[in-house]
């Protein structure tokens, strides 16, 4: 990855633009990565590759192997949105295993990506979006939200068969010790880079799973004496996390309810198209890509917000490439963008400038 020069790097990227608003928004995290590649002296190296909806237009499977080869490759990859409408696209006619989303669980499980990083930031020119009282958000909010990735019910074994004439669903929720302990442990260390606070979350009282989730969490904690921790079931930490965002640092959790609650915590951050997220291997690969869907009814218009995606390439600096001072100055620049009083139309108020998409990209590479 290193260049020539010392303190210079080639970063070799994957960019999956994929469907929807995909193109768009990955167009200007692009746009932003080449301005902060120019002021700090690095190379990019861009690998386009087909994944979703676009991929099964071209090879009819929405993640071909020859595709996860090439994301081997890369030092990490760059991710738009996958999706279309599941009422009108053609997609959504064929076999759950050859739709779009497929291509998704796929990768991560080919890639090993099995710590999915969620920051949930509610900035504080944003408070006015919150959906929460002002006197809860006051101050705004910071967490990071720790979700396993590659086990538990959504890759367990499933199977619907009828039974007594009776159709019967069946999906396993299985979890043992090597990859509780693995999440585990890169939750702590995160924690550690922030304000040693670990809380995990589990259904304890119902899941043997979880039972064994708050097993090992509790042994892997020993290791780290520095950070708090507490556990929480998943029902009350739904119920806090409108009652009070702001007592979270890290949530660590696994993979069901860590999709649905990084998805609550988007939306009393304001907008969904603020949210980055990063998806991590063992190694510093990751697959970085926004919180939000495909948005496919907004697709082509240039009014999709592409902050998320930005976000996600600053994460990617920080966390594959090891490069804190520019993702900090990418961080930096949506920060003045939002003082500035610039929106786009999902984060727009009374009294703000409302910009497109390539608007605010353009916007953010302005304070870079």
């Amino acid at each position: 990855m290193f260049g020539k020069e010392e303190g210079t790097m080639n970063l070799k990227i994957g960019v999956i633009k994929g469907d929807g608003i995909g193109p768009e928004i990955v167009t200007e995290a692009m746009k932003v990565l080449d301005k902060t590649a120019a002021r700090y002296n690095h190379t990019i190296e861009y690998t386009q590759l087909l994944m979703g909806g676009a991929s099964i237009d071209v090879n009819g499977i929405p993640l071909t192997d020859e595709t996860v080869a090439s994301a081997k490759a890369c030092d990490a990859v760059l991710l738009g949105s996958i999706g279309g409408d599941a009422k009108t696209s053609p997609w959504y006619q064929l076999e759950p295993s050859k739709r779009p989303e497929a291509g998704l669980l796929k990768i991560r499980k080919e890639l090993n990506l099995f710590a999915n990083l969620r920051p949930a930031v509610l900035y504080d020119e944003l408070k006015g979006a919150c959906p929460l009282k002002e006197e809860i958000t006051d101050g705004g909010f910071d967490m990071m939200i720790m979700r396993e990735l590659t086990g538990g019910l959504y890759f367990g074994d499933r199977k619907t068969v009828c039974e007594d004439g009776v159709m019967t669903a069946y999906d396993s929720l299985t979890y043992n010790e090597n990859e509780i302990r693995r999440i585990a442990k890169r939750g702590f260390d995160i924690a550690m880079k922030r304000r040693k606070k670990v809380t995990s979350v589990d259904k304890a009282n119902v899941l043997d799973s979880s039972r064994l989730w708050r097993k090992i969490v509790e042994e892997v904690a020993a290791d780290y004496p520095e950070v708090t921790l507490t556990h929480m079931l998943v029902d009350n930490c739904a119920m806090q996390l409108v009652k009070d965002p702001r007592q979270f640092d890290v949530i660590l959790t696994e993979n069901m309810f860590g999709d649905i609650l990084s998805d609550e915590a988007s939306m009393v951050t304001g907008s969904i198209g603020m949210l980055a997220s990063a998806s991590l291997n063992e190694t510093k690969f990751g697959l970085y890509e926004p919180s939000g869907g495909s948005a496919p009814d907004i697709a082509g218009k240039g009014i999709a917000n592409p902050i998320a995606t930005i976000l996600s390439a600053a994460m990617m600096l920080r966390y594959s490439f090891d490069l804190d001072e520019e993702a900090d100055v990418i961080e930096a620049a949506v920060g003045e963008v939002l003082k500035k009083g610039y929106r786009t139309i999902d984060i727009m108020s009374e009294g703000k400038t409302q910009v497109g998409t390539a608007g605010m990209g353009d916007l953010i590479c302005s304070f870079i």
